[in-house]
């Protein structure tokens, strides 16, 4: 089933919907992909400067992996096409314009924004209104 490509559409289907737990982005140097699969990562992407990882926070705290900043993450849950224009800036803008960061992950069907936890709530709220 192909995605959604329309920009007015997808943002009229956009449906965030919070996801459950913390999560947190760690890297490590000496890393390749595929290394600490038994954390169970939600994504991973292979940098020149080494591998990042997207962790439930208390995996990585269990192992004791450093990382900055702690999120949740907000599902867009419209099945948005990867060739779709438009709504990761719509979304983002939408954030940054009451200065909320959002680190977007798009997935075959669905964009994940990853936000700063204390102000998950209040960016759920701006994208609802969206």
């Amino acid at each position: 089933m192909q995605g959604e490509e329309n920009l007015d559409k997808l943002l009229s289907l956009l449906q965030p919907s919070l996801l459950p737990g913390d999560f947190v982005f760690c890297t490590a140097a000496n890393l390749k992909y595929g290394d600490l699969a038994e954390l169970q990562p939600l994504a991973s992407y292979q940098e020149e400067e080494g591998l990042t990882l997207v962790l439930d926070k208390q995996a990585a705290d269990d192992a004791g992996l450093a990382y900055n900043s702690v999120f949740n993450c907000i599902t867009l849950l419209v099945h948005s096409s990867l060739d779709a224009v438009g709504l990761t800036a719509a979304v983002s803008s939408r954030l940054a314009a009451k200065g909320i960061s959002a680190n977007v992950i798009a997935a075959y069907y669905h964009d994940h924004v990853f936000v700063p936890k204390e102000k998950a709530q209040f960016a759920l709220q701006l994208l609802t209104e969206l």
